[in-house]
């Protein structure tokens, strides 16, 4: 059988065992007089106490009923479920009409055997002082009674009420806890991130420092290979300018030896010769230049 169908089945039988005991308990207050008070019985207060908490209990059942016959797995047990619901409803509705009744009948009851009680009372005679001196005793004990059954009533309140703050409080720590649990997990998260970051931050400033210094020394060595460059290049100008003036120097004596009258095809020779001596000197120079860069 199905977990749902058992449940309902269950409900079935505590709430027909709570709507019998209910019956009983309304029948024991139409019935209530002064001298069920006398002979020790339940007294009309605590009936209607038992009588109300029956029907607070059938109302739950029913409650638990409602909310479980949506579930029942064919339609038609759905529908005897609803069916024997609406039935239960009704017949919690007799028995508050029936509870109301039977308080009003018992308050007749107990005004009828009143005054039949003042009638015997008033007759007189060392029977009818016994009489009252006994009721007087029971009333006083009864009293009592009613009040120790009060007080039971309004402890066993309280501890439930300080049951349920405590628990309550419980829930409201263990939450906290899990907070606190989950606070310290992610700030546990964030120092290792931190940590890290610093680490990186660190290894960062480390690799600036090696970088800058990578970048002075390759200036200085490159300004060092541009100084010899401009050196070597400014040296070699020199050179060429001091070859060709002696050259020239030189062409000048020879040229004045010879006479202005011997020429060459229309060309003086010293001339010629020193011109192309310049020349290849020239040329030497320019090679040894791009040799040296």
């Amino acid at each position: 059988m199905d977990k749902v169908a058992e449940e309902v089945n269950r409900v079935k039988n505590e709430w027909n065992e709570a709507f019998h005991h209910t019956l009983e308990r309304i029948k024991a207050i139409e019935s209530y007089d002064k001298q069920s008070e006398s002979m020790g019985k339940n007294s009309l207060p605590r009936l209607n106490a038992l009588a109300q908490d029956g029907l607070n209990l059938l109302s739950s059942l029913e409650f638990k009923l409602d909310l479980l016959a949506p579930q029942l797995l064919s339609d038609s047990e759905i529908e005897a479920a609803q069916s024997l619901l609406e039935s239960w409803k009704n017949q919690s509705q007799n028995l508050r009409s029936s509870l109301r009744n039977a308080n009003m009948q018992a308050k007749a009851n107990m005004r009828k055997a009143a005054q039949e009680e003042r009638e015997r009372l008033l007759g007189g005679g060392e029977e009818s002082t016994i009489r009252r001196r006994n009721l007087q005793t029971k009333a006083g004990m009864t009293s009592a009674a009613e009040s120790i059954t009060e007080s039971l009533r309004r402890t066993r309140q309280l501890m439930v009420q300080e049951v349920e703050r405590t628990a309550s409080t419980i829930e409201t720590f263990e939450e906290s806890t899990g907070v606190l649990k989950k606070a310290e997990s992610e700030y546990k998260g964030h120092r290792s991130l931190l940590t890290r970051t610093r680490n990186l931050l660190s290894t960062m400033q480390r690799q600036d420092v090696m970088d800058r210094i990578i970048l002075a020394v390759g200036f200085f060595f490159f300004s060092l290979a541009v100084l010899y460059v401009v050196s070597k290049r400014i040296g070699l100008l020199k050179l060429q300018r001091m070859a060709t003036a002696a050259i020239k120097a030189g062409m000048a004596k020879q040229a004045n030896q010879i006479p202005g009258d011997v020429i060459n095809h229309g060309r003086n020779p010293v001339q010629a010769k020193e011109e192309d001596l310049v020349h290849r000197i020239e040329d030497l120079q320019e090679r040894r230049i791009w040799d040296e860069l």
